[in-house]
């Protein structure tokens, strides 16, 4: 170009250099184009490095024009980047997925070289060849024949659950059988590993018998190499079984257990246990990670190395009695007993702590240890209570620590919701008492009675409560309405108005019977609803004496709270935080209209049952077995029912249907148990149709 100002030529500027670099470009391509059609044939390497490093295929487009490019914006854009372009446009392969297995020791082998031929090499986009198996070492491909064999023809031998079968079979499979725990014959530091945490079972409350260890440095035959090795993989899986849902399933121990289910995956299991650094460490992992279960896994230890103190046991011996003073006998024999001062000490009877007379106050403090541990409380001395004062012995106490443990086992492995700061209720029934967890720490607790030992227990469950219900009415369950009420209607018709409760029969038949909404009702003033097969609930209630009670099951199976208004206010202050919500907030909606409050996230709701547990000042607390649960527990775990403990066993579901023609005093709805001749010959009357809306009402 020339500039007309002065008549010199310029240099080439940023347009002029793009257009000449395109114009070599398309020089350079066409020349080489024509020589690889007319040239010679080539060598077997020269295609092999064709076929490693593809070219990129002209693209069938027009030249270039002025107004594809920006005047002096090329200029950084050397042409030698050309190629980059055309390789950022070519389609990428499609990744393969495949479940990671760590290989197996690998003997050197020869790779060949590559035959692909130049044609198929061009056609084929460049796509990553899946992983082969990897090979297995010379010393160890007679074991491997064997796995082969052993787990094709006789795995059922070693894995009777279908997917732990399945699970080996891949596993093993993709490692091409290569061994996991021996290399040449010898035992490796991860199999070791294992066998340790095996042998050291009974630290988590499990029975090391179940896992048994095989010898391998007895085992000097491919044949007894691959026993071992199956074998040990056999107690790995049952161990990591056993440590993450529990020795038994809970519906051996009750119908009124109801859980989330959690098994473990036992292709999980070996992979986790064949790469983790610490083999021993990974499976451990697989037991409850709760505090509550760590606590007791610790005080199992301690009970363990404890030789038993029984220097305060109370001896047994004669029945000792206090006889009160009456007319005929104004001074009754007092009766003495070298036991007396022990008795005293342990009861503490403080005053005249030397006297060996079973006195008055001796006998009102044996009174009332029998009352507070279900014992008749008659004040005399026997050995029944001796036994029951000296407390378990190690061994039995060990065994209800292992039951509690096992119980932990049953419960989700997350207690809260992460949403909401891990928030969660957990509430022991052998206890009494709830307790509401926040950001790993308890911000409420309070009190509670729960249902009475038999068809009336409390079950233990995990739930999610959905909002709460201030002001609720009370629908009277099926049950209580057929065993209960109906029955004292017979007795007495005024009974349920003087209760404040309505019957009503419905269109089909069946009776029901309500308590609305006030300061009377049977739910008192909140419901909190947890929606469960078995139809329980918290709530409030009007009965409040019941709280001072130190035995506290007297319900029909729903827990009543102590401070239910406490209890709302701080369930609301984690779901709907910007709300305000305090008691008096809530006492200020106390009335006679129902009104739920829901929960954006539900917070979980856990029922549990320990009769052993650690308190916040680190003491291992028993609790009166007050449904006689652990005795079943413990028979489980010492093996009374062998590898069939682990199954599910269905239980008749409560019947929640209400009765239809149940007679009711004044009610002439229900029908008589037998039909009159002419309805018999001509059939019943139909009776009239209900009215939409309305129920029929007995007063």
């Amino acid at each position: 170009m020339h500039d007309f100002s002065t008549g010199h030529r310029k240099g080439p500027t940023g347009f002029d250099r793009v257009l000449m670099a395109v114009a070599a470009t398309f020089l350079t391509m066409a020349a080489t184009s024509a020589m690889a059609q007319s040239g010679p044939a080539k060598s077997p390497a020269d295609l092999a490095i064709d076929a490693a490093v593809p070219l990129p295929e002209p693209a069938n487009l027009p030249p270039p024009t002025a107004s594809d490019f920006k005047p002096d914006a090329a200029a950084a854009a050397p042409a030698a980047t050309a190629p980059k372009k055309d390789e950022a446009a070519a389609p990428a392969a499609a990744p393969v997925t495949t479940a990671t297995v760590p290989p197996a020791a690998t003997a050197p082998t020869a790779t060949p070289p590559a035959t692909t031929p130049p044609a198929a090499a061009a056609a084929a986009p460049a796509v990553e060849p899946a992983k082969a198996a990897p090979a297995v070492a010379a010393a160890d491909q007679p074991v491997a024949e064997k796995l082969r064999d052993l787990i094709a023809t006789k795995g059922a031998r070693y894995f009777d659950r279908k997917n732990e079968r399945t699970a080996v079979e891949n596993f093993y499979k993709d490692r091409n059988y290569a061994p996991l725990w021996s290399e040449s014959g010898a035992v490796t530091a991860r199999a070791k590993s294992v066998i340790t945490r095996l042998k050291d079972a009974g630290s988590e409350g499990l029975n090391p018998a179940d896992y048994p260890t095989p010898d391998f440095a007895a085992a000097t035959t491919p044949d007894a190499q691959a026993e071992a090795e199956l074998r040990l993989t056999e107690s790995m899986l049952d161990y990591a079984r056993h440590a993450q849902s529990g020795r038994m399933h809970f519906s051996r121990v009750s119908a009124d257990i109801s859980y989330p289910e959690h098994p473990v995956d036992p292709i999980e299991v070996l992979i986790n246990v064949s790469t983790a650094k610490d083999a021993s460490a990974a499976l451990e992992g697989y037991n409850p990670p709760h505090n509550g279960y760590k606590g007791l896994k610790a005080k199992l230890a301690e009970l363990r190395g404890i030789t038993e103190d029984t220097s305060k046991h109370i001896a047994e011996g004669d029945t000792l009695k206090f006889v009160k003073p009456t007319k005929k006998n104004a001074n009754p024999v007092v009766m003495e007993d070298e036991r007396v001062p022990a008795l005293r000490a342990k009861l503490h009877v403080t005053e005249n702590a030397d006297d060996k007379r079973y006195d008055a106050s001796v006998a009102d403090a044996v009174r009332k240890f029998q009352s507070n541990n279900d014992l008749k409380a008659t004040g005399v001395l026997d050995n029944a209570t001796v036994r029951a004062m000296n407390g378990p012995k190690n061994d039995r106490k060990i065994d209800i620590v292992r039951a509690n443990m096992e119980r932990w086992r049953w419960l989700p492995r997350e207690l809260g919701a992460k949403q909401l700061g891990d928030a969660y209720v957990i509430l022991n029934i052998p206890d009494y008492t709830l307790k509401l967890m926040h950001n790993g720490k308890q911000v409420w607790t309070t009190r509670v009675v729960v249902g009475k030992p038999g068809k009336h227990a409390t079950p233990e469950l995990t739930e999610t409560m959905k909002f709460i219900t201030v002001n609720p009415t009370w629908n009277v369950p099926p049950s209580i309405i057929y065993n209960e009420y109906l029955p004292a209607l017979a007795q007495d018709p005024t009974v349920l108005d003087r209760m404040g409760l309505k019957l009503a029969r419905a269109a089909d038949g069946s009776v029901r019977i309500s308590q609305p909404p006030g300061e009377a009702n049977a739910l008192g003033r909140i419901r909190f609803n947890f929606p469960n097969k078995f139809l329980v609930y918290q709530h409030d209630t009007p009965d409040k004496h019941l709280f001072a009670k130190e035995e506290r099951a007297f319900s029909h199976g729903c827990m009543r709270v102590q401070n239910p208004d406490q209890y709302a206010a701080n369930l609301l202050s984690i779901a709907l935080p910007k709300e305000g919500y305090t008691p008096e907030k809530i006492k200020a909606l106390y009335g006679r209209s129902e009104l739920n409050i829901n929960f954006p996230t539900p917070i979980p709701v856990n029922i549990t049952y320990q009769t052993a547990f650690v308190d916040d000042a680190g003491k291992l607390e028993f609790r009166k077995d007050i449904y006689g649960r652990d005795a079943r527990v413990i028979s489980l775990l010492k093996g009374s029912e062998g590898k069939e403990m682990e199954m599910a066993v269905s239980h008749a579901q409560p019947n929640y249907v209400r009765p239809t023609n149940v007679r009711v005093p004044g009610d002439s709805f229900a029908s008589n148990s037998g039909m009159g001749f002419f309805e018999r010959l001509f059939g019943a009357p139909t009776p009239p149709a209900p009215v939409r809306g309305q129920r029929r009402v007995v007063r």
